[in-house]
């Protein structure tokens, strides 16, 4: 009986619970660098295990074996965050005391909840398509953008905040979510991107429409301005500008910012840094016709977002965050509309792009227009 390569790659990944009930009751992996050699162990035999089950049956791209492996280690992050929250016990004891203790913070369990279901079922949609022979392109990028958020608050947030004592060998494992991701995310870009069937004389009345004209657009326009000046407001807070403004905000609605651990200051300035010029280069595409690469860049961005956001509420109302930098209860509400408007925004946007790109394509050539007019 033919068993389809996605459900085999399921049924790898579920491996993780007896891996790691086992490896918590081995002494041997009570020193730091046994820890680290079990982790790379773990992934090499993971992924041959991955090639040999796959590889007779379908050919499949090389980049099938990646995700396979990711979707192993986030069935491990899985456990990490239930254990952590108590859900459950005797899995992972072994890896906190003695690989990466910091996920014990707030924001390291909210990033292995992320990972161990949003990640999970991005890597299990990608293994079905590569499989079927499908294009996986809008859903990597979608996975690009949220992993290389995750990885550029997390990393530096490790050696900065006030955990970056208790950094051991282990830490070393998440090279192979920084190098290797390089080059899955330079495949999914070479994944050709499904041609849309748009009429030309469509994307030519789309794109002779003025923004008021388009309601939707309009609607995310207004969205992208208030995104830039919330974004801009939280760096200044994170920079600890003296304004007032900024004082009561991190002191009455937002005191997570400040909290020790570094995380929440990091990503405020990423969104700062890195988010505030792609939002108004978004603005820009709103505006003009035939910028293609909104399609491609407004998913990456979707994803980046909706991981920052989920981390960053998860962490400033979890219990692992000191009560003093917990969202103050009189002014939840508030907070976390502003947050879920900020984490929506950007995935009506990318829906938009990918549900009607008419706007952003290129209108082709009077010899291409001529081409087409025979074809019909």
């Amino acid at each position: 009986m033919f068993v389809p390569p996605v459900l085999r790659v399921f049924l790898l990944s579920l491996c993780a619970f007896p891996v790691a009930y086992l490896a918590n009751r081995v002494s041997t992996f009570e020193e730091p660098s046994a820890v680290l050699g079990l982790g790379v162990a773990a992934v090499l035999v993971v992924f041959s295990i991955a090639y040999a089950i796959v590889r007779c049956d379908v050919p499949v791209d090389c980049i099938f074996y990646f995700f396979s492996v990711c979707a192993f280690t986030s069935v491990i992050d899985l456990i990490i965050g239930l254990e952590q929250d108590g859900y459950i016990s005797g899995f992972m004891e072994f890896y906190m005391n003695e690989g990466e203790p910091y996920l014990r913070t707030a924001y390291g369990i909210m990033i292995c909840y992320w990972d161990g279901s949003a990640h999970y079922i991005l890597y299990l949609l990608m293994v079905m398509k590569i499989s079927n022979g499908q294009s996986y392109r809008n859903v990597g990028l979608y996975w690009l953008g949220s992993l290389s958020m995750s990885m550029i608050v997390f990393l530096p947030g490790n050696v900065l905040g006030k955990y970056s004592t208790d950094i051991r060998p282990a830490f070393l494992l998440n090279i192979f979510f920084i190098v290797l991701p390089i080059w899955a995310g330079l495949r999914v870009f070479e994944n050709s991107r499904p041609a849309p069937e748009v009429a030309t004389d469509k994307i030519v009345a789309e794109q002779n429409k003025l923004p008021h004209q388009r309601l939707l657009d309009s609607l995310l326009l207004t969205f992208l301005v208030f995104a830039i000046t919330f974004t801009v407001f939280r760096g200044f807070v994170s920079l600890e500008c003296p304004l007032d403004s900024c004082f009561t905000y991190v002191y009455q609605y937002e005191p997570y910012i400040k909290d020790p651990v570094a995380y929440p200051r990091l990503q405020m300035l990423v969104y700062l840094f890195y988010a505030l010029p792609l939002l108004c280069f978004f603005a820009y595409g709103l505006l003009v016709p035939g910028c293609t690469w909104m399609l491609d860049w407004t998913l990456i961005f979707a994803g980046a977002v909706a991981q920052a956001q989920f981390s960053h509420i998860g962490s400033s109302l979890h219990l692992r965050t000191p009560f003093t930098y917990r969202v103050p209860e009189e002014s939840m509400w508030p907070v976390l509309l502003l947050n879920l408007l900020y984490a929506i925004g950007p995935q009506i946007l990318a829906l938009r792009c990918l549900r009607h790109p008419e706007f952003f394509l290129r209108v082709p050539s009077q010899t291409e227009m001529d081409l087409e007019k025979k074809q019909k």
